[in-house]
């Protein structure tokens, strides 16, 4: 699950002409470099899981902003997490399991490099009384609201035969309705604040065919929510999108199970469908939520972000 020890990448020197190819690379490269090949230092590795992990140079104007990432006690949820708290947000972390939520939440405050700048609420989100209660504490502990990261979803069933009128309800219920009352809720403060952005966690099974059918007309939906979010909240400078991640591995998630159940399966998987010839990671999606939720993605709403190595099909 663990990204490759990042690089240390040299710090930004600014220069009164263009910037030398070997500037842009991490300071253990040879001396010499050769200007035909200036990409290959950067060529991550291809363990499955492995991460990029730069130290990034930007400032995404993400400082003091108040964050709200649900479902953010693993997985992408939890990237995401951590990257705006690294980026300066003071980040607000819920999920339904306490245990895990509170070492997430231990980590994501040495990301932000202090305790006081991260809050953890156990609640279920996909409830109206529990997302009530996240929005209500953030503003509580951190006097208003910018940022909100929709990221919880389930859904079950099989074929159209064997998926009864349930199950489609409960995948309304837990993906794309708590997508709209966390909207609804967040909106409210961010227009008190002058505006903010709200990223929409969907999957590139939203664009094209694949996966469970109730999984996919579920994240369409939110693909579509956001675009229709973001028509509608643009006056009131509220920038909205969605993100469609592919195959994203990591601990306790649904590949790295698949991983453990049958590895020759997911490794055949692997070659067949992920054109770099592994799984993305956590911290590549959460790094793209950073970027979509700061001012530097101003001009940024109602997208559908890809984020899946080129796995998808669709254009």
């Amino acid at each position: 699950m663990t990204a490759s020890t990042p690089d240390v990448v040299r710090e930004a020197r600014v220069v009164a002409g263009p910037r030398p190819v070997a500037d842009y690379l991490p300071a253990t490269d040879p001396v010499h470099v050769h200007c035909r090949q200036p990409r290959q230092a950067r060529v991550p590795s291809r363990a499955v899981g492995a991460g990029l992990g730069y130290h990034h140079a930007m400032d995404l104007g993400l400082k003091d902003k108040v964050a709200i990432v649900t479902g953010s006690s693993r997985g992408l949820g939890f990237a995401a997490a951590r990257a705006l708290a690294g980026e300066g947000c003071r980040v607000c972390l819920c999920a339904r399991s306490a245990e895990r939520l509170q070492q997430a939440a231990e980590e994501v405050a040495e990301r932000a490099g202090s305790d006081t700048r991260v809050l953890a609420v156990v609640a279920d989100v996909t409830t109206p009384a529990g997302i009530a209660d996240v929005v209500e504490r953030t503003v509580d502990a951190f006097g208003g609201l910018d940022v909100l990261v929709s990221n919880v979803a389930q859904a079950r069933g099989g074929g159209l035969l064997e998926t009864g009128d349930d199950d489609w309800q409960e995948a309304f219920d837990q993906t794309l309705l708590p997508s709209v009352r966390a909207a609804r809720l967040a909106v409210p403060h961010m227009k008190r604040r002058g505006g903010g952005a709200i990223v929409i966690t969907a999957s590139i099974y939203g664009r094209e065919s694949g996966g469970r059918m109730t999984y996919n007309a579920m994240k369409a939906g939110q693909i579509s929510l956001a675009k229709a979010l973001a028509q509608q909240l643009a006056p009131s400078g509220i920038r909205v999108n969605s993100i469609c991640p592919g195959s994203i591995l990591f601990e306790g998630g649904s590949w790295w199970k698949r991983q453990q159940e049958n590895p020759v399966w997911i490794a055949d998987f692997v070659k067949r469908e992920l054109p770099f010839g592994r799984f993305g990671t956590p911290e590549e999606v959460g790094d793209v939520v950073a970027f979509l939720c700061s001012p530097r993605a101003s001009w940024v709403s109602g997208a559908a972000v890809v984020i899946d190595g080129c796995q998808g099909r669709a254009f």
